[in-house]
């Protein structure tokens, strides 16, 4: 069955947009305009402007984003990328039409992108020749007028971090009431992330920095704080002395796609569970902050990061797909792992003794986004029938999925139909696709842009807590086991199931 309940949003909240679904080609005028807090006025620059990031999530989240009334009144966006990839304004404009058309749910027609290709312009800029760019800026803050913020998003590899912090330094672009987001991942083990810390706050103070991982905008992540700590159903045995068992799993079913420069360098564990799987258990494992204000929220998060023990390579399963180092761009003799499970703790009072599991990787059986927390059995000397009908460790557990658009799944046993007290297996289930408006979610990387622009840093990593994570991280990347071969479309090695054993996961 299905829970019901209220659309009204929470009184402060930035997570909704449009109250009602528009249809391709809809105008600004078309769509409800959602009241709450706005930007100022902003000076939007997408460095990579014409890379994957850019063309999938970025142009096309600030175009929804244009048309659901959350933008500025007053902005503008500038596409930036080396001089060898220059465009020109109408290029630019152009290129976005195109991606737009195809990424976004709504079409780019009528006043809507007359308005949105309007605020657009492009201009290069490397270390050497900022030039174009700060002319861009110049003129784009001129016809806002007053005294626009400045929004730098670094869609760009992480080699170029470094390189581009440093040109907004040099270039006086980095002045004023400024702000940057950086992409994942955020350094490649400890050292290198308190260089990169390093470099940043040599340009920037750390109000100023806003470390993006997308899984922390969806809804679905975010409504884990509302489940255990709006509902006093829940948050009482929210612990050791109830739960027995915590999973965060995300398998793929995409393979490296082209990616092998990246990713043959990263490997699922840097790619994947030190940038969103650790956010996400921060988020399941914390305790009640004061408030959901940025500075309480994330102390709560570092505190559990702080509380996790070093990885032990004994509880680590590192995969490799069946022709993977067949792949364009692969290194011969790769040991990069596309898949890794990884047994962690969390060393405090509430979650002692309790494993959390977390799984990620390339060319697996599903792609899911999955959270379940296994709840200890009672004694059910009472009901002996229930042994034949329902499995070893399929009920009592609470299953969230944070895949957009995200549900919520309770699975427990109740009494089958009938003149004897036979059990099995059934579930209540929360769905943001039957309970609310679908067109009030935002994508995460609009609702985290969005924020960036409130000056809200409540769902951003701060530097202290991505190096924690590095540091437990570290016993794994100095001394990492081989990596065991799986074939595509399984659930990797059968080591795997070795490590969550008694358990079991919930994907098998």
């Amino acid at each position: 069955m299905s829970a019901q309940t209220s659309e009204t949003p929470a009184a402060g909240t930035p997570s909704a947009a449009p109250a009602a679904a528009a249809a391709p080609g809809a105008s600004v005028a078309a769509e409800s305009r959602r009241t709450g807090p706005r930007p100022g006025s902003y000076v939007i620059v997408l460095f990579g402007a014409t890379g994957d990031l850019a063309k999938r999530k970025l142009l096309p989240g600030l175009y929804h984003l244009a048309c659901a009334g959350l933008l500025p009144d007053k902005y503008r966006i500038i596409g930036s990328a080396p001089p060898e990839y220059a465009l020109s304004d109408a290029e630019f404009v152009a290129y976005a039409e195109k991606v737009v058309d195809r990424y976004c749910r709504i079409k780019p027609m009528g006043s809507s992108w007359d308005e949105f290709a309007s605020r657009l312009s492009f201009g290069a800029a490397s270390p050497q020749d900022p030039s174009p760019l700060v002319s861009a800026v110049e003129a784009a803050e001129k016809a806002i007028g007053g005294q626009p913020g400045r929004l730098y998003h670094l869609a760009v590899p992480p080699t170029a971090f470094e390189s581009v912090i440093g040109l907004l330094g040099s270039s006086g672009l980095a002045k004023g009431d400024t702000k940057v987001i950086i992409e994942k991942p955020f350094g490649e083990d400890l050292a290198s992330a308190r260089e990169l810390n390093a470099a940043v706050h040599a340009v920037f103070d750390e109000s100023q920095v806003f470390r993006i991982d997308h899984f922390l905008g969806k809804e679905s992540v975010d409504n884990i704080l509302a489940f255990r700590f709006a509902n006093g159903l829940f948050e009482p045995i929210w612990n050791r002395d109830h739960i027995r068992y915590v999973q965060i799993d995300v398998p793929e079913t995409l393979s490296i796609e082209g990616r092998a420069g990246f990713y043959d360098a990263t490997g699922a564990y840097r790619d994947m569970v030190v940038t969103h799987l650790f956010q996400v258990l921060g988020f399941l494992a914390m305790e009640p902050p004061t408030s959901l204000e940025a500075r309480p929220l994330r102390d709560e998060k570092g505190k559990v990061f702080d509380a996790l023990r070093p990885v032990d390579v004994r509880h680590v399963v590192r995969g490799q797909y069946t022709g993977y180092r067949s792949e364009p761009g692969v290194r011969p003799g790769s040991d990069t792992d596309t898949m890794v499970a990884v047994r962690v703790e969390v060393e405090n009072w509430r979650w002692h003794g309790v494993p959390f599991y977390l799984r990620s990787g390339k060319c697996l059986a599903a792609s899911r986004q999955l959270v379940t927390l296994g709840f200890r059995e009672p004694p059910l000397r009472m009901f002996p029938a229930h042994r034949h009908d329902v499995p070893m460790g399929r009920v009592n557990e609470i299953v969230i999925d944070f895949a957009d658009p995200g549900s919520i799944k309770i699975e427990f046993l109740a009494k089958k139909p009938g003149p004897e007290m036979t059990l099995g297996a059934t579930e209540m289930k929360f769905s943001y696709d039957d309970s609310f408006a679908q067109a009030n979610a935002l994508e995460g990387y609009e609702r985290l842009i969005l924020l960036a622009m409130l000056g809200d840093q409540s769902l951003f990593t701060r530097a202290d807590g991505i190096e924690r994570v590095w540091e437990i991280s570290e016993p794994l990347l100095t001394a990492p086991p081989p990596v065991e071969e799986y074939a595509p479309g399984s659930w990797g090695p059968a080591s795997v199931d070795r490590l969550i054993a008694p358990n079991r996961w919930y994907l098998h």
